[in-house]
């Protein structure tokens, strides 16, 4: 009796073996992955854009250490620029400006080493002021 279930464990163990055995030899299917370049820096300004490479989401130029420096630019996937900040060195350093979807001007103020600084107006979809707000000068 005891050899009847030896028998049977070895083919079930030669069996479970061969199949092992097959699965490794069958090579396996690596799926390519292919991931859209979205940045780009071309003499110094940065690039990057929306997938599909139609439309750039933000562009402005950047320093030596790769900081964003200068006016930067960001812009909607159907082309609207929807703001304009001023950097030094990547602090936000002067005027920025955003605007709602449509265009029209949503806030704007200033900016002093990466803080907000002086008048600062928010305007509803129709080009109203709605709010102003006064930062000050940093201490």
């Amino acid at each position: 009796m005891k050899s009847i279930y030896l028998i049977i464990g070895l083919i079930l163990f030669t069996g479970l073996q061969a199949c092992s055995e097959e699965e490794q030899e069958k090579p396996k299917k690596e799926e390519a992955v292919e991931t859209e370049n979205l940045v780009e820096i071309k003499d110094g300004i940065y690039y990057e854009w929306y997938p599909g490479k139609k439309q750039v989401k933000y562009k402005g130029p950047q320093d030596e250490n790769k900081m964003r420096h200068g006016i930067w630019n960001f812009y909607s996937e159907n082309g609207v620029e929807l703001s304009v900040t001023m950097y030094n060195h990547g602090k936000k350093e002067g005027y920025t400006i955003v605007k709602y979807p449509n265009g029209t001007l949503h806030y704007r103020g200033e900016y002093l080493n990466d803080e907000m600084v002086g008048l600062w107006t928010t305007y509803d979809e129709k080009g109203n002021i709605i709010s102003e707000k006064d930062f000050g000068q940093p201490k």
